[in-house]
């Protein structure tokens, strides 16, 4: 990691690239960070076209950028073109966030630093006892999860509505992480010391999760990654029978954390008031009649 950059020494600008980018929240995010630290640098969007997307990655030095995200549709692409990939983002299959060492372009996935880290301030100890941890998805997502899981000794339960990608990204991961259909998701619950949902089932266009938490244990988490809605119906009907939750915006933010300590050389901290300036942009862009 780079050595801590005082306030007054301008670096270069970190970037999302994507297509499109404009509904991107990083900017906000990052420049929060970058205005209360009192760091001279920027993060900018980088609306890249898919056709246009290889040249400007390899040049990503030549546009000026110390490094960053990679959004839809550009992330099977950058997992192919970076110099070197932590071991994580390949055993991820992922790249979400980049920076130059030496010159060389490194690949990293911060999804699973981001996914524990809101996991352990929202209901700390929860893998204190070990179990098997139920996963809703087989998507990117669910890869930086799972890995998340694997890490820290769970078995896990992998449900997906198409039982095919379930089955591959089980065999990808290999022993101790299983396949399931959905209607063996009650039997699941039983055992689970932990539910996430990494499928888009219960947001805005998408299909509800149809889900009863009934044979879920009392002692369990329930962790949605979704943000939109702020609060999910998943995350609600949790919250109502006493589960400690976890939520998408926790993520979202907390997978930042160690993007921006790459690129800037200092790490920031996860605030209130920065999840508030967070919420408040959501509600009021996805405000309904």
């Amino acid at each position: 990691m780079s050595a801590q950059k005082t306030p007054a020494e301008t670096v270069p600008p970190a970037c999302i690239m994507g297509h499109p980018v404009a509904q991107s929240r990083s900017p906000m995010m990052h420049g929060y960070w970058l205005k209360t630290l009192g760091v001279a640098g920027a993060y900018e969007r980088a609306d890249v076209p898919p056709e246009a997307f290889p040249a400007f990655f390899r040049d990503l030095r030549g546009h000026g950028y110390v490094g960053g995200n990679i959004t839809k549709p550009h992330k099977e692409v950058a997992f192919r073109l970076v110099d070197r990939r932590e071991g994580a983002a390949d055993t991820i299959g992922a790249v979400n966030t980049v920076w130059f060492e030496n010159g060389t372009l490194i690949g990293g996935n911060t999804d699973y630093l981001g996914y524990l880290a809101h996991l352990d301030e929202r209901a700390p100890g929860w893998d204190a006892a070990g179990g098997t941890a139920v996963v809703i998805g087989a998507g990117g997502a669910a890869r930086a999860v799972v890995h998340a899981l694997v890490t820290r000794g769970l078995a896990i339960a992998l449900v997906n509505r198409t039982r095919a990608r379930a089955d591959e990204l089980a065999a990808h991961f290999g022993a101790g992480v299983r396949a399931h259909d959905f209607a063996a998701l009650p039997g699941l619950l039983r055992d689970a010391v932990l539910l996430t949902n990494t499928s888009s089932l219960g947001t805005p266009g998408a299909p509800p999760l149809a889900l009863d938490l009934a044979p879920l244990r009392r002692d369990a988490v329930v962790y949605d990654i979704n943000y939109l809605p702020l609060e999910t119906e998943l995350v609600k009907a949790a919250a109502r029978r006493g589960h400690r939750t976890a939520d998408g915006l926790g993520m979202l933010l907390h997978q930042a954390v160690p993007a921006f300590a790459r690129w800037f050389g200092v790490t920031p901290a996860v605030t209130p008031a920065l999840r508030a300036l967070l919420e408040d942009d959501i509600r009021a862009t996805t405000r309904t009649p």
